[in-house]
């Protein structure tokens, strides 16, 4: 199940990322946010930057959290200095494993995303 939960993760994080930022290259201000957070655990990335704006936490069969969803808002400059409307932050067992920079609020699903079918159990 975690192994499922961490495919879709991904997968949903990269269908976010591919929808806003494909069409360019990161910024070194980018990849070194990237680069700077890359493993952080929660508690450090609260110290750091405060209580997240959105939390969605995806839970295995006995309940417990395998991965989470956290947004920011207005945190991350692109190259030209404007700001990405949300920063999201995927953890899994509790360290960052995916950054995506976003022009939007995070509510909304990009047109080109797929609906992936959850496995039976």
């Amino acid at each position: 199940m975690k192994i499922t939960l961490t495919a879709l993760l991904l997968s949903l994080a990269a269908f976010a990322f591919n929808a806003q930022a494909t069409e360019k290259t990161l910024s070194n201000a980018e990849k070194e946010f990237i680069d700077n957070i890359q493993g952080l655990d929660k508690t450090k990335i609260v110290e750091i930057f405060g209580e997240p704006s959105k939390i969605e936490d995806l839970k295995s069969n006995d309940d417990k959290v395998a991965a989470s969803i956290w947004q920011y808002h207005y945190l991350n400059q692109d190259e030209k200095g404007e700001y990405y409307q949300t920063t999201e932050l995927d953890f899994l067992d509790d360290k960052v494993v995916m950054v995506v920079f976003m022009n939007n609020d995070g509510n909304e699903i990009p047109q080109d995303a797929v609906s992936v079918p959850m496995p039976s159990k």
